[in-house]
């Protein structure tokens, strides 16, 4: 089995998000999935799979996932031609709440302080 080192396989991951981010908004055009922002790619050892984080606006995560999975076949050929490596991994997709976590935390902090506000007066 091939192991690269982890270094390579950052160098790889970034650039897969580049080339991706590049290709998303070009090859899914449909109001219905939104405007796809990756988070993040983690690739395994052995370059084989790639978890492909992203976040959506203007869409239902739902929506978006179910056409970028839609699409995976086709983005994973679009990479092959472009990062010109023996392996290209398979891409999973997975929604990324946690900005969506880190809102909705923020908005229960500022509710909080200003319920303080409020007792202290």
């Amino acid at each position: 089995m091939h192991k690269t080192s982890p270094h390579r396989n950052q160098r790889l991951a970034d650039q897969i998000q580049r080339d991706l981010a590049e290709l998303i908004p070009r090859e899914l055009r449909s109001a219905s999935s939104g405007l796809i922002t990756l988070q993040g790619i983690e690739l395994t050892p052995d370059l084989a799979h790639a978890k492909v984080f992203f976040t959506v606006l203007g869409a239902e995560p739902e929506h978006a996932l179910k056409a970028l999975q839609d699409k995976a076949g086709y983005l994973h050929s679009l990479l092959f031609k472009r990062l010109h490596i023996h392996t290209v991994p398979t891409l999973h997709f997975h929604y990324d709440s946690s900005v969506e976590h880190g809102i909705e935390m923020s908005r229960l902090i500022d509710q909080a302080v200003d319920s303080d506000r409020k007792d202290e007066s």
